[in-house]
């Protein structure tokens, strides 16, 4: 694909699939060529901010069937994932599919097998890998600066009172709070500390009473090297967003978020004279706020296409991801602890 400007096309026009809009603006050897929205109103709202795309359709299908489109990159309620990527793929049509990849695992197993049955290629949309705060703190754990890791915890505290979604897409049984949002808190742990292989969690139901699932998750688990994590999720808090994260090591310690403009290092400095060990106050590092860096994702799903070089986020790591996720609502269902079984590639 060198030296090949690549058409993608953009399905869905939210908020969030306009920040894909712009990192595909934004990145050289892509054009936004087309955007698509079921809702016509919301279509041509949203075409207002990028009049030069050549097309605007109600229908994705119209993308599926166009020689043109080279890539889709698909930012629609979890629900659809599946439909059309599998459609995408099987076009012959690189995906960028937003998280979660889809909400069971047999979802993702499909999605799997059409990404390898057609040749083509499938990305993940896990943007706490693009997030500048946990970029550092991953560098920072690499390079020994906290020691080894001993406990790591990350939550997801966003209130979707208000949020429910166009249709109410937020608001049904198949979508757990914490398989749609919690997945984020989950992948980022995943990505720093590895595969957990067992999972304990516990729910409860006490904010949205009104929707179809639990909207708080507490989930512990055993990661390698015996490392313990937990994961605490809620979709019905009463408080800004955050992702607050913390990572503890035997030397150090690591306080970070996706909202704040500083992150917190915590250093062993070695014995006093007196014989007692000391800490660092709190280092504070400053951190450019970028919550969800799309413009880093857009620009590394085509260079891997254009460079033929491996995909940051593959469909295997946003399978894990849902696996772990999807272990976790079974053991707050079951009271029981619950072995993680992850897909093959």
């Amino acid at each position: 694909m060198e030296n090949k400007v690549l058409n993608i096309v953009v399905i869905g026009c939210s908020d969030m699939a306009r920040r894909h809009m712009d990192g595909v603006v934004a990145k050289e050897g892509a054009k936004l060529y087309g955007i698509c929205d079921k809702h016509e109103d919301i279509l041509k709202k949203r075409l207002e901010g990028f009049p030069d795309v050549e097309k605007a359709v109600t229908d994705y299908r119209e993308f599926v069937n166009d020689p043109k489109v080279d890539a889709a990159v698909i930012v629609t309620p979890d629900q659809y994932h599946l439909e059309m990527t599998e459609a995408f793929l099987r076009a012959g049509k690189d995906v960028l599919c937003e998280k979660p990849m889809a909400l069971d695992m047999e979802q993702c197993q499909r999605m799997i097998d059409a990404e390898k049955e057609s040749g083509r290629r499938l990305m993940i949309g896990q943007v706490c890998r693009c997030t500048p705060a946990f970029l550092q703190a991953k560098k920072l754990i690499e390079e020994g600066k906290i020691g080894e890791l001993f406990f790591v915890e990350s939550e997801y505290a966003h209130s979707y009172a208000k949020a429910r979604g166009v249709d109410d897409w937020r608001v049904t049984p198949e979508r757990h709070g914490f398989i749609g949002g919690g997945c984020h808190a989950v992948d980022l742990l995943r990505w720093i500390a590895g595969n957990p292989g067992e999972v304990y969690a516990i729910a409860n139901h006490k904010c949205l009473t009104t929707w179809p699932t639990d909207d708080c998750a507490v989930a512990i688990y055993k990661f390698p090297n015996n490392v313990a994590g937990k994961v605490f999720t809620s979709i019905g808090c009463k408080r800004d967003y955050t992702m607050r994260s913390v990572f503890y090591g035997t030397n150090g310690t690591i306080i970070c978020d996706n909202t704040s403009p500083t992150m917190t290092l915590f250093e062993d400095v070695g014995p006093l004279e007196n014989g007692k060990s000391s800490f660092t106050k709190g280092k504070e590092i400053p951190i450019e706020i970028n919550n969800h860096n799309i413009t880093a994702e857009i620009d590394a799903f085509v260079n891997a296409l254009v460079n033929n070089t491996p995909l940051p986020v593959s469909s295997l790591e946003g399978a894990s991801t849902v696996a772990v996720c999807t272990a976790t609502v079974e053991s707050t269902k079951t009271g029981m602890p619950v072995k993680i079984k992850y897909p093959k590639a």
